[in-house]
């Protein structure tokens, strides 16, 4: 198997742990609060973890020139690399949506490269000295990352809760 197709599979693997998460989630009592609920001051809650993930991705998917986003601004701003959470947090629902919409468009823009391409510096990665390769390989380490500080944190509710319930 290529390396393009092998990315997408461990990508796909990835996301089924991720909505594993999200419906976990959703069983609970109230679901909006578990993912505002944060472990520390100023440590980021499993909202933030996961809309994180849907801007990394639409950010990846700008590697194909003339990207043009249907997330806003400001959404995309709040959420991407060094913002600071927050307790704005879409619902639920919001965070499914926008995770499968950032994945489609990540996905339509790295079906357009081929093996040949791998070593090629896009313009939306020229700052970083990124090419199509390494940007495949974050993408395989990123989800996991952030799909496991959610699930702990996750966790880490359970037991503060279920522990204040008793």
């Amino acid at each position: 198997m290529s390396v393009i197709p092998f990315r997408i599979e461990q990508w796909q693997f990835n996301r089924e742990r991720t909505w594993e998460t999200l419906n976990a989630i959703s069983e609970t009592e109230d679901p909006q609060s578990v993912l505002l609920w944060q472990p520390g001051p100023g440590r980021a809650h499993i909202g933030w973890q996961l809309m994180h993930l849907a801007m990394t991705e639409e950010f990846f998917a700008m590697m194909k020139p003339g990207f043009a986003s249907s997330i806003s601004k400001e959404t995309f701003g709040h959420f991407r690399k060094g913002s600071t959470p927050d307790e704005k947090v879409p619902s639920l629902e919001e965070i499914r949506k926008v995770l499968g919409e950032t994945r489609g468009h990540l996905l339509a823009t790295v079906k357009q490269f081929t093996e040949e391409d791998l070593g090629i510096i896009p313009d939306s990665l020229s700052e970083r000295g990124w090419d199509v390769g390494t940007a495949l390989k974050i993408l395989a380490w990123h989800e996991p990352h952030h799909q496991g500080q959610a699930h702990i944190t996750f966790n880490l509710w359970k037991a503060s809760h279920l522990r204040q319930s008793e």
